[in-house]
């Protein structure tokens, strides 16, 4: 793979899951630092001691919390980071009729309102430095929704509507953003059927999902790719 242009990178919402694999994949594949951020630090403790991190708290749905952050992550890489990766979300269940209208707003807010706030955050010292790269977890529910699944929908939505029009707007200066659509279930130590080989395979690895994101950092500029999803072999669609 063509190495990354990029030394720093913070994950915003990250977890022990799809965000710790990022962590791994970024530090030992791409040579860069790494910063996690998510509401409960301490879940990803693991992760930090395995690859040489460091985790911090940040709600990302409030504003002074987010530039708190970048605050911080300047201070820890000297400068501001390179890569910035919006990796959080949450979703409300239920009967769309029955769905609580402050569980409603607060799914958006993570989801989508967050992802502006560390993006704002992200662009301001990347444009003035002409090179960056900010990336977003996506969902199957950013382009289709789900009976269920009014929350996730809007907040999925939203952030894609989001990276494509930053994708459009930042990139002629230099900032790389793309938009990864996670769809499928990733797998985990905690998902139902990967005790066997054959059914864990019908899952996403999220080792594979990092390198993916990775693959987007090396790409050349001439060429570079706004979206893209990802989804086990086996799928039907």
């Amino acid at each position: 793979m063509t190495p990354t242009p990029y030394r720093s990178a913070l994950i915003a919402g990250a977890g022990p899951g799809l965000g710790a694999s990022l962590a791994r994949v970024f530090s030992r594949d791409g040579g860069m630092q790494v910063l996690m951020a998510a509401r409960q630090p301490e879940r990803l403790q693991a992760a930090c001691d395995e690859i040489g991190a460091h985790a911090l708290r940040c709600d990302a749905t409030d504003p002074a919390d987010v530039a708190a952050l970048f605050d911080q992550a300047s201070q820890h890489f000297g400068a501001a980071p390179e890569v910035v990766v919006y990796n959080a979300s949450r979703r409300v269940r239920g009967r769309f009729v029955d769905i609580d209208p402050a569980a409603m707003s607060n799914s958006v807010a993570v989801t989508a309102m967050g992802a502006f706030h560390v993006a704002q955050q992200a662009a301001r010292p990347m444009l003035s430095r002409g090179k960056g790269a900010i990336l977003f977890t996506g969902a199957t529910a950013g382009v289709k929704g789900f009976a269920q699944s009014a929350s996730f929908a809007m907040g999925k939505f939203a952030l894609r509507g989001l990276a494509q029009s930053l994708a459009r707007e930042l990139g002629p200066h230099g900032i790389h953003v793309g938009h990864v659509i996670v769809d499928g279930l990733i797998r985990s130590s905690a998902s139902p059927g990967a005790e066997s080989a054959a059914e864990a395979d019908t899952q996403l690895d999220p080792e594979a999902i990092a390198q993916t994101y990775l693959h987007l950092l090396s790409q050349h500029r001439s060429a570079w790719t706004w979206e893209v999803d990802v989804r086990p072999w086996s799928e039907r669609f």
